[in-house]
């Protein structure tokens, strides 16, 4: 096996969310999901869940790693599991299909409150001084027109959702 620490990101990157063991070359094993592999040092941080109670972290540097074996292919899951691990509290993992119905569904709602509402690629403009990133809720709004902000942002907490009558 080529040297660890000399691969590239794109070789490191087909064992995110993989089951793998790896090899130190002090002889010890370490196994678990691999969450990421740092671009610069090589370190591989691996994640091995145990049920829903526990889980543990371990980062196995990189100057360290003699090999590295999967053991078995990760699916959506487990990789929205990983995920969820390292995330802020409250927050939550949106699939593209979400993310796509929110933001559609936050244009509506702009447009029936006569808001005036692009699209630029993944991003809302509103009124062309205000910007709606995603998941699209009032906290990832920008602009500098403080006003236009508050207001929006009002007006977005406002929204009653999709499955609610509008």
């Amino acid at each position: 096996m080529q040297d660890w620490c000399k691969k590239r990101p794109h070789e490191w990157h087909k064992y995110i969310n993989q089951e793998v063991r790896v090899t130190a070359h002090d002889k010890n094993e370490y196994q678990g999901w691999v969450f990421t592999v740092d671009p610069v040092s090589g370190s591989v941080v691996l994640v091995t869940l145990h049920g829903q109670q526990s889980t543990s972290v371990r980062v196995v540097m990189g100057h360290a790693v003699r090999d590295v074996e999967v053991l078995k292919e990760g699916d959506e899951e487990i990789a929205q599991q990983l995920n969820a691990l390292f995330m802020p509290a409250g927050s939550q993992v949106l699939t593209n299909d979400e993310l796509k119905r929110r933001k559609e569904d936050l244009r509506l709602w702009l447009e029936k409150n006569r808001i005036p509402v692009t699209e630029e690629e993944d991003t809302l403009r509103v009124a062309n001084v205000l910007t709606v990133s995603p998941p699209y809720g009032s906290g990832d709004c920008s602009s500098s027109n403080e006003i236009i902000l508050a207001r929006v942002q009002s007006l977005i907490e406002s929204y009653p959702g999709p499955d609610k009558e509008q």
